[in-house]
């Protein structure tokens, strides 16, 4: 029997739909280099497409209608690379001008894509709410999405934060209020969303964005660590972390150096110090729950005005798989449309 089946906390819901999902446990590996061509292999290949099978399954008209929206894509030239990144575009099918919600796709930084089923359904459940979700496609630092290149940090940093100036660039044609444009994102979208935050910061931009709403951030690069038990208690439900894994395939020099640009659970009250309105959400039952909760009181001890929800009885960002528990996901997304239009 797998964790998921037989942890007592979690909502029936997620261990019928989840009980039988179990990722292997995996040790230490040696370099970058190493990472990549395990995970591009053909067995990590096969897996990966398990994986996304159960990601379709979850995009459905049923818990994420179409009608009354209209989808887009978009290509735009990130800098300083010059790579080219895509934007999946997703609004009310009016010409009216509405906030809008720029989204970052977990997958640890190193995989996965915002046009896979579950991102498609989130991205129609939350737009919706009557807002734009702009879903960012960045180079993954391991396995290649819908854009072919990949690299370590900064790459995929260096890519969230062009497609959110790119955004405001087109913000008349795209019919979107510039000043009600939040970024958020699950997991490792929840880093980025507070890498993107940091670094706008540290060039004086926050003004670009209303505020920050990160997921279940996978921010600390090392676990288990005795500050946040929850990266021993929780490991093995849907995620294995005991490992070098995180921090190798996003660039274990900059996990040396404490770099909060890399990894936020490194940041300082000042380094967040001024930041924008700021939502954080974990899940009861998750490896990552103490780290989001931990950058939360850091936010409060800045003077930053945030709020933190711990959604009980679930999985690491369960929010965003539609078909699971649908009422929470509505929920999710009502909060994170009222977030980016209030």
């Amino acid at each position: 029997m797998t964790k998921i089946a037989t942890d007592p906390r979690l909502d029936p819901r997620i261990k019928m739909m989840l009980g039988a999902f179990e990722l292997p446990a995996q040790g230490d590996i040696a370099s970058y280099e190493d990472l990549v061509a395990e995970m591009n292999s053909d067995a990590a290949r096969a897996m990966a497409a398990q994986v996304e099978a159960i990601f379709e399954g979850f995009d459905n008209e049923d818990v994420a209608p179409s009608k009354g929206l209209r989808v887009s894509e978009e290509s735009l030239v990130s800098q300083p690379d010059g790579n080219t990144i895509l934007l999946r575009f997703v609004r009310p099918d009016t010409d009216a001008v509405v906030p809008c919600v720029y989204y970052i796709h977990g997958g640890g930084m190193s995989t996965l894509s915002c046009f896979m089923g579950s991102y498609r359904a989130w991205a129609r459940i939350i737009a919706a709410r009557g807002v734009a979700v702009a879903m960012v496609e960045f180079r993954n630092s391991v396995v290649p999405s819908r854009v072919p290149q990949t690299g370590p940090f900064p790459a995929g940093l260096n890519d969230c934060v062009s497609g959110l100036k790119w955004l405001h660039s087109q913000a008349q044609r795209l019919k979107i209020d510039t000043k009600r444009v939040i970024v958020a994102g699950e997991s490792g979208g929840g880093n980025l969303t507070l890498a993107t935050g940091l670094s706008l910061k540290k060039s004086g931009e926050l003004g670009l964005v209303k505020g920050l709403y990160a997921l279940c951030p996978y921010i600390a690069g090392k676990w288990p660590l005795p500050q946040n038990p929850s990266s021993t208690e929780n490991e093995g439900l849907l995620l294995n972390l005991h490992n070098n894994r995180g921090a190798m395939s996003y660039g274990i020099e900059e996990f040396k150096k404490k770099n909060p640009l890399a990894w936020p659970g490194f940041a300082s009250v000042d380094d967040v110090k001024g930041f924008p309105p700021t939502v954080i959400t974990v899940n009861e039952c998750d490896p990552l729950r103490d780290e989001g909760i931990g950058f939360y009181r850091l936010l409060l001890s800045a003077g930053v005005a945030a709020r933190c929800l711990q959604l009980m009885g679930t999985t690491h960002a369960v929010e965003t798989m539609a078909a699971i528990c649908p009422d929470i996901t509505r929920a999710a997304a009502a909060d994170i449309a009222n977030f980016a239009t209030n």
